[in-house]
């Protein structure tokens, strides 16, 4: 059975029919390059201006005062080496309990199947559609004063890496691929007297490396584009993230320094997907298929 496309084959081999596709290809790859990298050159390109071009309008595409020493000013003015510091820390110790806490939520759903384990499920999807700002209020007071211990978390990492742990999305997509594993494998395992946490560790781990890879840049670029979180839970500048750091700096720094500096910040989350693009998509898509 043919595939029903948007343009037939016969038209497709026709010369205008041919013209018409590659001209109507180009145009939409260059309109959405557009669209997705203009704000991205805006932002480095600014970083190389001087003050006077950075805000006059028309704004030039080009820069015409080549100021590199923009992003040697951000880095030393707003101590963005601190900074970065501080958020790759938050960010390392969030991947750390979400590795160890949401697998094995995810592996307990799936294969040792608790009792009500799919209300569980259900709850923590339904947390879902629950907007992240309707949650600020009450995590907050849970840290100011947090029950039973009765500890107040406020300037702790702990304020970042706790509420991190509880990402149902995560623990979803976990889940998904640890339903797609074989079940014969992992009545093999047992057979030979493999205990569930050794099963976990020795099968079910080493081949859930691409969606382990996937949770792991979600937790990293979630705690390094939080904003609102850690402006509440950090007020002392020495803990500052990289984000509510240099907007506690802003004021009184050309907005060409700051753009440098927003753009230092940017890089990081930037290289990482470049450098591991195929490994998000192919986690993503792992655990779709099932066999």
């Amino acid at each position: 059975m043919s595939t029903r496309t948007l343009i037939s084959p016969a038209q497709l081999a026709r010369p205008r029919g041919k013209a018409v596709y590659w001209v109507t290809f180009a145009v939409v790859v260059a309109g959405f390059t557009l669209v997705f990298l203009g704000p991205l050159y805006w932002m480095v390109s600014s970083g190389f201006k001087d003050t006077q071009e950075v805000v006059q309008t028309p704004p030039t595409l080009v820069p015409g005062s080549f100021a590199p020493d923009n992003y040697t000013k951000a880095w030393e003015v707003m101590d963005l080496a601190r900074l970065l510091f501080n958020t790759l820390y938050y960010a390392f110790g969030a991947l750390a309990f979400q590795l160890v806490l949401d697998v094995a939520a995810a592996y307990s759903l799936s294969k040792l199947r608790p009792v009500f384990g799919k209300v569980v499920l259900g709850a923590m999807l339904a947390t879902l559609m629950i907007p992240a700002t309707v949650l600020v209020v009450p995590q907050y007071l849970t840290v100011l004063d947090v029950p039973v211990v009765e500890r107040n978390l406020l300037n702790t990492p702990w304020a970042i890496w706790l509420p991190s742990v509880t990402n149902a999305f995560n623990i979803f997509l976990l889940k998904r691929f640890f339903d797609s594993i074989p079940k014969e494998l992992l009545d093999a395992a047992a057979m030979d007297g493999a205990s569930p946490m050794r099963t976990l560790r020795s099968i079910v781990l080493p081949i859930s490396r691409p969606i382990l890879g996937v949770v792991s840049i979600f937790a990293i670029v979630g705690v390094w584009k939080d904003f609102l979180w850690p402006m509440l839970t950090l007020p002392d500048p020495a803990m500052q993230t990289l984000n509510v750091g240099i907007y506690s700096l802003s004021n009184g720094v050309p907005v060409n320094v700051l753009i440098a500096a927003l753009t230092i910040a940017s890089l990081p989350t930037l290289l990482i997907f470049l450098m591991f693009q195929r490994n998000i998509m192919s986690g993503l898509t792992a655990g779709g298929l099932k066999g």
